[in-house]
């Protein structure tokens, strides 16, 4: 265990950190698992209405630095890409 004071003070900024980077990851989690089950049901509907939200999250956490730029990225990406092959071609 540490000794100096800051030391100790460090590890206490570290563990508040690191509680608030699982709570954001936690949520993030969640909301791409409920986006994830949507679109194993193939629900159009609910898998589209639900994307935007999920983005949303993603975007905070990269913002707050729980997960990185490129991983936020490659999950939109991915989970985008799946809602719309959900989605009906558009007409010509």
């Amino acid at each position: 265990m540490a000794r100096h004071k800051s030391a100790i003070r460090q590890h206490r900024s570290s563990l508040r950190r690191k509680s608030v980077n699982a709570q954001n990851k936690s949520a993030l989690r969640t909301q791409m698992r409920k986006l994830r089950e949507a679109i194993e049901e193939k629900d159009r509907e609910a898998a589209a209405k639900m994307l935007p939200s999920v983005t949303k999250v993603i975007d905070m956490s990269v913002k707050k630095g729980s997960i990185k730029k490129n991983t936020g990225s490659r999950y939109k990406s991915r989970l985008s890409r799946q809602v719309a092959q959900l989605s009906p071609a558009p007409a010509k």
